[in-house]
């Protein structure tokens, strides 16, 4: 939130009033829009990335947890996991591009790009920029998957849960709605499950592993 700092956004109590024809003060939405636009969009688009985050990054765990077996499920799955990231993507640039514009903040292009630089809690806003830049490399790096090796691709894009961890601490020490009563029951709808499915992943891959290969001393009969 922003209640700890001067001149925060005041959305609800807009700071200029025009008289109407009869001489009634109201709210002139055109000064309100030119004084807290970009906050508003660069709110909006956080909330709309982290909710895409969250659903692209809980279907790659199930899907890579092997869960959804059902015939016809691991193709859907696959497809809505993509078009999540992808638009997950485009937020997160949306957020970042429009934080450029806000009067109170004003991060400028550095602190937009470079951790830790921006004067508001630079450490959750440094974490929300290493989310979102580490969410491009993982996200973009799919199309060059071959060139680099699908193995290669497949063990990097597994730090896509760092992406997630990285933008809940970043909501939780930065966000406008971190102390709302919506944005605290979906944080705690949804952290477990993908918290739960990535101990899982975890696991099954330990338990998986094959055993080594020992090889038998010559002259040993078989």
């Amino acid at each position: 939130g922003r209640s700890d700092r001067p001149g925060q956004h005041q959305i609800s109590h807009p700071p200029t009033h025009s008289p109407d024809k009869e001489g009634r003060s109201v709210i002139d939405f055109n000064t309100v829009f030119a004084d807290h636009g970009w906050w508003l969009v660069s709110r909006a688009s956080g909330i709309v990335a982290l909710v895409l985050v969250t659903i692209s990054v809980g279907i790659g765990l199930t899907m890579a947890s092997k869960l959804a077996r059902r015939p016809g499920w691991p193709k859907k799955l696959t497809a809505i996991h993509e078009q999540t990231a992808l638009a997950g993507l485009l937020a997160i640039a949306v957020h970042g591009i429009t934080l450029i514009g806000d009067q109170w903040l004003h991060p400028g292009v550095t602190g937009v790009l470079v951790p830790f630089t921006m004067d508001y809690r630079p450490l959750w806003t440094g974490m929300g920029t290493i989310a979102g830049m580490l969410a491009m490399l993982l996200g973009l790096s799919f199309y060059v998957r071959r060139s680099v090796g699908t193995k290669l691709w497949r063990k990097a894009h597994r730090a896509t849960i760092l992406v997630y961890f990285l933008a809940i601490g970043h909501t939780l020490g930065a966000g406008t709605d971190a102390s709302t009563v919506w944005m605290k029951w979906w944080l705690i709808v949804t952290t477990p499950p993908i918290v739960m499915l990535f101990l899982y992943r975890v696991g099954s891959a330990r338990f998986k592993r094959p055993a080594t290969n020992r090889s038998i001393p010559a002259g040993v009969a078989r």
